[in-house]
């Protein structure tokens, strides 16, 4: 995961096929992390999980076209603030600009939060905010240093989470066929059983969501993409597909092994599944492998959050003078590596479902402006003489806004308000750099580049 912590005016080389694209996008989404909230997604749908996983495709996908329109439309560096501000609305962009910031002011402390609950399971004698706080601690002071996870360190650990994965998956398979036959491998229950329902189905699918968090990360790499009007909306549906295919193959056998969505930890469900299916030596790699792999995408969500922090200072959309500052021993935002920090203490104090719908409000709300800025942009080239295909640049994006806004209804009512009353904070943000909304805002110019 690539975190410029300043703009440059050379120029970008194209480098960058849809092979490389695809695995970047993999990389980012943390294949592992099905496993990471498997019990959270199976409790909520009450055992239906791989449905769960189903549903939130269908609405990643709709997405995904949408992304491929705006990426096609405009081919540099961009984000959904970016094809928002240009699409609709400078405003409405700043307040997309915001809902990112959501994400990554508050993924550091979910992913956080999900480390440490499955270290509090396997250790009950060790507080859970010890280990909030160990991991806070490590990765801040790392960040601090200018330490990076490089992208070829990324795909090496993306390497060792699937064959983790495939390890799981073969022994739960193993562990059906020896206890029920080899039948059991095919069955309807755990997408749909007397315990599950669409309105169950649909709150796990905006849980469900947070997986595939990044799929749209490499739309920031359009300027070093080869062909990129070509490549880039092939690799942004084609990395939702193989995401979301791993994460319902993985949870469609994982709930068989575990039938139902009752657990006596939900936030560390898969630890157990994990000593069921292959015993403690198993138990004790899986743990590894999740807790590695939450520390290295921790360590990268701190950096790029702090980046964002920064570049968003340095455009004077935040007060320049806390975030737009770097450490000149360290040449690191190090005010702001600790404020993200300090964020994630508030993971002691949350669950696991509640976190990731607060991450995901964000999200959302970006997905389904995302999908409404590519009707907008219908809108004003019909207006100049432009005929686009409708359905490609209506009914689509229109479903895909529609789908996205009803699971954003769907996630957790403390989340919801949490959400809206960070927007309504950035309404109050935005009304004070426009002086009462009678200017445009300032552009976010590193936005794009630090939001991935």
């Amino acid at each position: 995961m690539s975190t410029p912590t300043s703009t440059s005016s050379a120029t970008l080389t194209r480098t960058l096929k849809l092979p490389s694209l695809v695995l970047f996008g993999l990389a980012y989404l943390t294949p592992l992390i099905v496993l990471g909230i498997f019990g959270v997604i199976a409790e909520a749908t009450g055992g239906a999980s791989p449905s769960a996983y189903l549903v939130a495709l269908i609405a990643m996908l709709f997405t995904a076209h949408s992304y491929g329109r705006m990426a096609v439309t405009y081919p540099v560096a961009g984000s959904a603030y970016t094809y928002v501000r240009k699409s609709i609305d400078s405003r409405a962009g700043f307040l997309v600009g915001w809902a990112i910031l959501l994400d990554y002011l508050f993924l550091p402390m979910v992913i956080w939060l999900i480390g440490g609950a499955y270290l509090s399971a396997q250790f009950p004698g060790v507080p859970f905010a010890l280990w909030i706080v160990g991991f806070i601690l490590i990765t801040t002071a790392l960040n601090v240093l200018g330490i990076k996870v490089a992208d070829k360190a990324n795909y090496l650990l993306m390497a060792f989470q699937l064959l983790v994965i495939v390890f799981f998956v073969a022994l739960s398979i193993g562990h059906v066929v020896g206890n029920s036959g080899a039948g059991a491998l095919v069955s309807p229950e755990p997408f749909m059983n007397p315990d599950s329902g669409f309105g169950a189905i649909t709150a796990g699918a905006a849980i469900a969501a947070y997986s595939f968090l990044g799929f749209d990360a490499v739309t920031t790499l359009t300027e070093e993409t080869v062909e990129p009007r070509k490549n880039m909306p092939r690799a942004i549906m084609l990395i939702a597909l193989i995401g979301g295919g791993i994460f319902i193959v993985v949870s469609y056998f994982t709930q068989l092994v575990h039938p139902g969505g009752v657990f006596e930890d939900s936030a560390s469900a898969a630890s157990e599944i994990a000593v069921q299916i292959g015993g403690q030596l198993f138990g004790a790699v899986f743990l590894a492998g999740l807790v590695v792999a939450q520390f290295a995408s921790g360590l990268a969500a701190q950096a790029s959050a702090s980046r964002l922090l920064y570049a968003m200072g340095r455009d004077s959309v935040l007060p320049k003078a806390v975030f737009g500052r770097l450490n000149p021993r360290f040449h690191t935002p190090v005010l702001n590596l600790i404020i993200t920090g300090t964020v994630g203490l508030i993971a002691i104090f949350l669950d696991v479902a509640t976190s990731t719908s607060f991450i995901n409000f964000g999200a959302f709300t970006a997905f389904t402006l995302v999908n409404l800025s590519v009707v907008f942009h219908f809108v004003r080239q019909r207006r100049a003489g432009n005929m686009l295909n409708p359905l490609s640049y209506v009914v689509i994006p229109a479903v895909g806004a529609i789908v996205c806004a009803y699971l954003l209804s769907r996630l957790d009512s403390n989340a919801i308000t949490l959400g809206l009353s960070w927007l309504a904070v950035g309404v109050i943000v935005l009304a004070v750099i426009t002086r009462g909304f009678r200017k445009a805002p300032p552009e976010m110019k590193a936005t794009e580049e630090v939001a991935a």
